[in-house]
């Protein structure tokens, strides 16, 4: 039973040594893959200091509230403030032209007498309620004329994520309220007290800490390195189903599953040959992957990805991830009746299935339907994984239960495989 094992390992390896071509794609395409999409997602997760935004600041107040507003952007980092195009000054109309062109994707227009309507708008307010408490002159107050509100206007490219729509509006909301605090708070100061001390503390009393996950005193701070290699190596290991399910069918069209039958080898026998050569190819595409995180993406520019301690756990992870993409293609090139069927629909199955499995967008993005869907994708299973062992600094008692769903999917799929071509062969 074991040299007939052995021999169909043998067989499996010759194939693919003639397929050069194939293997070509198994093995190039998801490095090239995982380096494009690496670089282009790495701003995404770099620092905001590293990346800037260039906004138009159309500035008509010339005051405090705008000299804040203007100091506030340059301080965060995130944005370059420009008030020139061409060395000219702009205005509304040429910040607006220019945004809805896409040439530049936030403009922010600060209105005329924003400070000075502001500070107006406060006396009145401070004045009513010291009149109120007998304080001061309520007559005043009501001789005071009406203070129409002021708004800031913001054009956004119409190209430009609600996302980056909302945290911009936010951000300057923040901005605009602590400017109106103070306000308040100095205008407090001048009507109640002349001395040169300040009666109220204007810092702001509630703040927001993001206490970062440490191992041995260092922070882990998640880079793009760490999602996409993990994804992409997902996505390479499951895109050997369309080969696989290639190879079955073929076997069958010409007749070489009879032969090997017949002599007699078991199907079973035949399906664990294949088995264990395509599980060689989805531990070298793994350990290619890794090895480009590794070696290749800081000569890029690009974070390492650290392995130590890991290594052994992702490589437990990337193993279970092979047996259920082989499962997944076995059960479907024994199903499929030609080539035609079984490579595109295999090509098409992992696409989706990693579409669903969170390699391209992350499940919590997705809908709450999809969400749920994501939950039978093997792809999301072995990306948890990963992901547990990366980010989570996870052991093997936490990716158990990812484990053992991956090798339920591959005995369940082999196992139907065999069945069916069993009852298929007994008609």
């Amino acid at each position: 039973m074991m040299h007939k094992f052995l021999m169909s390992v043998y067989k499996e390896m010759l194939l693919l040594k003639r397929d050069f071509g194939g293997l070509v794609i198994l093995f190039v395409m998801p490095l090239v893959l995982i380096v494009t999409i690496t670089l282009i997602q790495d701003s995404t997760f770099k620092s905001i200091h590293e990346t800037k935004i260039p906004v138009l600041l159309v500035d008509y107040d010339t005051n405090e509230i705008s000299k804040t507003v203007k100091q506030n952007l340059n301080q965060s980092g995130s944005f370059e403030v420009i008030t020139k195009i061409d060395g000219h000054t702009i205005n509304e109309a040429a910040a607006k032209d220019a945004v809805f062109k896409g040439k530049y994707q936030l403009a922010i227009i600060i209105p005329a007498k924003l400070s000075q309507d502001l500070q107006l708008k406060v006396n009145q307010n401070v004045e009513k309620i010291l009149g109120n408490f007998g304080m001061g002159d309520t007559t005043a107050v009501q001789k005071n004329s009406k203070i129409l509100p002021k708004e800031i206007r913001l054009y956004f490219d119409p190209a430009t994520q609600l996302t980056f729509k909302n945290a911009v509006k936010s951000a300057i909301d923040k901005m605009i309220s602590q400017i109106e605090t103070q306000s308040i708070y100095a205008t407090f100061q001048d009507q109640l007290g002349e001395s040169d001390t300040p009666l109220f503390d204007q810092k702001s009393f509630i703040s927001f800490k993001e206490i970062v996950p440490k191992i041995d005193n260092k922070e882990i701070v998640p880079n793009s390195v760490q999602h996409n290699v993990p994804a992409w190596a997902l996505f390479a290991i499951f895109f050997v189903v369309v080969p696989l399910s290639i190879n079955i069918v073929k076997e069958k069209s010409q007749g070489t599953l009879i032969r090997l039958i017949t002599n007699p080898v078991p199907y079973a026998i035949v399906i664990f040959g294949k088995t264990a050569t395509y599980l060689i190819i989805c531990m070298i595409q793994f350990f290619l992957m890794v090895a480009v995180g590794v070696y290749l993406f800081p000569y890029l520019g690009l974070p390492m990805l650290d392995v130590n301690g890991k290594l052994l756990l992702m490589s437990l992870v990337a193993f279970f991830s092979g047996l259920a993409a082989i499962g997944f293609g076995i059960l479907l090139g024994t199903i499929a009746k030609t080539q035609e069927q079984s490579a595109p629909f295999g090509a098409t199955s992992v696409v989706i299935l990693a579409a669903i499995g969170g390699v391209w967008v992350p499940v919590f993005a997705m809908p709450k339907i999809m969400q749920y869907v994501s939950h039978v994708s093997p792809m999301n299973w072995g990306l948890n994984a990963f992901y547990d062992v990366l980010l989570r600094n996870s052991g093997i008692l936490e990716i158990l239960p990812e484990i053992i769903l991956l090798l339920l999917f591959f005995i369940l799929t082999t196992a139907i495989a065999i069945l069916y071509d069993k009852k298929k062969r007994a008609v």
